[in-house]
């Protein structure tokens, strides 16, 4: 009875360990993919993201962007910034929330004008 508990155990175990392997050379091979295809804006945007304190799906979360059009964003901020105005009862907190999701988008569509912009290099 024990040899074959013992035999299951290391069946399983094995088993498992490939699925890991397996999973984990998967999502090697994705993010390396990813930031292939994020190239230079992806840096761009990441530094903005460090130096404006909020990730770009926080900022959209925060104005309820789901496509980055600089339409939306105006329109969203505008609305969110009037409902947590101080004087009719909003809150400051929310609302500087509000400016510096707003601020974090317009660098993000600065970015993405610029590489529009550019040449298309060939590799």
């Amino acid at each position: 009875m024990a040899k074959y508990l013992v035999q299951v155990i290391v069946v399983g175990a094995q088993v498992v360990g490939r699925a890991f392997a397996r999973a984990v050379r998967l999502e090697y091979a994705a993010s390396q993919a990813a930031a292939q295809a994020r190239g230079r804006s992806g840096k761009e945007s990441a530094a903005a993201s460090s130096i404006s304190g909020l990730s770009l799906q926080e900022a959209q979360q925060i104005l309820n962007v789901s496509t980055l059009t600089p339409e939306e964003v105006q329109k969203n901020y505008e609305h969110l910034f009037k409902v947590n105005d101080k004087s009719v009862g909003g809150s400051f907190y929310l609302q500087s929330k509000v400016v510096r999701a707003k601020e974090r988008l317009d660098k993000e569509l600065n970015i993405q004008n610029q590489k529009e912009k550019q040449p298309i290099e060939e590799t």
